[in-house]
């Protein structure tokens, strides 16, 4: 009897159950079966069986992946228009500006700014607006005087509670029919993009030059 391979089938049994999310495969021998198959197929052709609008005509993988995230982003900004429609928030980058300084503590307004990836003057109208709603509060720096370190108030707190049940909710429906496993490999992926992008945002690249240089010296050495 092969002993070897009843331990491997074991194994592969163990990860199915441990891994593989109910939404999207039975807990059954079909299930599993068809688990392997998949995952057969697509180490020897991997996406071959993706289609898209224009594929046939040559438009590129690169055009549709463009052309899914914008969709995205203008789907998560309707869900997020909805969820503070009652509220006293004005727009989507007010209660981001909030998460993030209550996720991550004072900092100063350029580094809020920059970590929301936005131009200055945009930002400053957000980081005033939420002055003035008295949901932020800002101080010198002690090292720097010129800046001026900002942090969420008691007030912004609580208007950031009131509304976080329907943000939890639209980002939920953002993620649609997603099974959890497939959230792991797409959070996976954005992350792998977010850092390439993040390394040519931090260069601040005139606006005349970006394309180029992003190009020729990000994604070329990437390859």
């Amino acid at each position: 009897m092969n002993y070897q391979l009843i331990k491997e089938v074991i194994d592969l049994m163990e990860k199915y159950e441990s891994t593989v999310d109910s939404k999207s495969y039975t807990k059954d021998l079909i299930g599993f079966k068809r688990w392997i198959y998949d995952g057969e197929k697509e180490v020897q052709n991997p996406g071959c069986d993706i289609g898209w609008l224009g594929k046939e005509n040559g438009r590129s993988a690169d055009s549709e992946i463009n052309t899914l995230i914008v969709h995205m982003n203008r789907y998560a900004k309707t869900y997020s228009r909805s969820a503070i429609c009652d509220s006293a928030f004005s727009t989507q980058e007010d209660f981001i500006y909030l998460i993030n300084l209550k996720a991550f503590g004072s900092m100063t307004k350029t580094e809020l700014i920059k970590k929301n990836l936005q131009d200055k003057p945009v930002g400053m109208q957000i980081i005033n607006r939420l002055i003035g709603q008295d949901w932020i509060q800002q101080h010198d720096s002690l090292e720097d005087k010129r800046s001026k370190i900002i942090s969420i108030t008691t007030k912004g707190i609580e208007a950031l509670e009131d509304i976080m049940e329907k943000i939890r909710q639209a980002s939920q429906i953002v993620t649609g029919n997603l099974s959890d496993t497939e959230k792991m490999q797409l959070i996976k992926l954005l992350q792998k993009l977010d850092r390439f992008h993040q390394d040519i945002y931090d260069k601040n690249i005139a606006p005349d030059q970006l394309i180029h240089v992003a190009y020729h010296d990000f994604l070329l050495k990437s390859n």
